[in-house]
């Protein structure tokens, strides 16, 4: 079953030097994207991480510090890949825990202000395990019947996850092949940020989910103990979670003056 699309669509892999999406880097991107007329554009980047490439790492995707060493970095790359994903909706195995958040931080590190505002996010993986409960190679095998030759190459997962979609619009009909649709069946937990450290409560109100403050509004702890807001933003809070921590503060402020 082909995709409904009423936009272009972006399926993306990344492969990393680790899973840290604060300190970690992308060593490899790629990404196919899918247009409402059917037309397909795809491009794989490999990228200088300007980190060591852990072994461990290197081991399962095989890029290693002498591939990428004379790669350019994201930094030189980030205003073409988001000139390709900008009217986009994204869609990924495990993106909306990992690829997106870790995405978004390179990007804001490269000065592009990257956000989800205006775009719906796909995680296929929330579906398969919703429904079956297995990995990607596992997801390629049940849904299309064929083994993913070239796993953990960025290029070999992007298609086999945008494969394993159609397969799983075509196996479910109660499964709505509709982007927004999709993104409300894949989103796990609803949250300010990408990487779930700031939630919305029931009431649509912005909280936080760690620490001593877990459950409790944020702009209600700014206010009683200041102090906790630089001691995030001098922590190893995720970039975007400190952009959105501080949209809330200044949207306090402006409140308090109208």
């Amino acid at each position: 079953m082909e995709l409904k699309l009423t936009r272009p669509i972006c399926f993306f892999d990344l492969e990393t030097t680790g899973i840290d999406v604060a300190k970690d880097r992308i060593v490899e991107i790629s990404i196919l994207k899918i247009y409402p007329n059917g037309n397909k554009e795809s491009k794989t980047w490999l990228v200088n991480p300007e980190m060591p490439i852990p072994p461990q790492s290197s081991a399962i995707h095989g890029i290693t510090d002498e591939k990428v060493a004379s790669e350019p970095t994201f930094k030189q790359l980030a205003k073409e890949i988001y000139t390709m994903i900008k009217d986009s909706d994204l869609a990924g195995y495990n993106s909306d825990r990992f690829d997106i958040p870790l995405l978004a931080e390179e990007m804001l590190r490269a000065d592009v202000d990257f956000d989800m505002k205006n775009r719906v996010s796909i995680d296929v993986q929330t579906i398969f395990h919703k429904m079956e409960q297995r990995t990607l190679t596992a997801a390629y095998k049940f849904y299309c019947g064929k083994d993913l030759e070239g796993a953990h190459g960025a290029a070999a997962d992007t298609n086999a996850t945008y494969e394993v979609l159609k397969a799983q619009l075509d196996k479910y009909e109660d499964l709505e092949n509709d982007m927004k649709a999709l993104s409300v069946f894949t989103t796990r937990k609803k949250a300010a940020d990408f990487a779930g450290f700031i939630a919305f409560n029931k009431e649509g109100v912005e909280c936080f989910s760690f620490g001593k403050h877990k459950g409790k509004p944020v702009e209600e702890v700014l206010q009683e103990e200041p102090g906790y807001f630089g001691w995030i933003l001098n922590s190893d809070f995720p970039l975007y979670t400190k952009k959105v921590l501080t949209a809330i503060k200044l949207r306090n402020f402006n409140n308090k003056l109208s």
